[in-house]
């Protein structure tokens, strides 16, 4: 059984729409030929996200996302997705975009990692942003 949950950690944040957000992430899972097991969202602050991106991966240094893969099957994403809620939306006044549109980007970032996708070499950043693109097309 699939479950996809959000939390908040040291932010006041209520996402839009959440189960329209959860139906469009596993459409897009789905459409990767994957499936869920549990995907859980953690919409934090810069200060939680970065004290993560310390412990964790030896960066200090802000991000947007830090994703963590829990799953031992290839198939059934297991997973955690942090997003920081105020790097969100200085990218989006940033890059001029929505909150919205750069939160969802974000999301299905994280998402596509979980698959397998990566982003270190200018190819699969390339990659990855067409899948974005096409995932964020098909949200209605």
């Amino acid at each position: 059984m699939s479950s996809i949950r959000f939390f908040n950690e040291e932010v006041e944040f209520k996402l839009d729409h959440p189960r329209k957000t959860s139906n469009w992430i596993k459409l897009a899972v789905l459409q990767e030929r994957g499936t869920i097991s549990e995907l859980n969202f953690i919409f934090c602050s810069d200060s939680f996200l970065h004290s993560i991106n310390v412990e964790y991966l030896n960066h200090s240094t802000l991000t947007d996302i830090i994703t963590f893969d829990n799953g031992s099957d290839a198939n059934a994403i297991d997973g955690e997705i942090y997003i920081s809620i105020p790097r969100v939306m200085e990218n989006a006044r940033s890059f001029d975009k929505t909150f919205d549109n750069e939160l969802h980007r974000v999301i299905i970032h994280g998402v596509l990692h979980l698959i397998g996708y990566s982003d270190k070499t200018t190819r699969q950043k390339s990659v990855m942003r067409k899948k974005e693109d096409s995932y964020l097309s098909l949200r209605s």
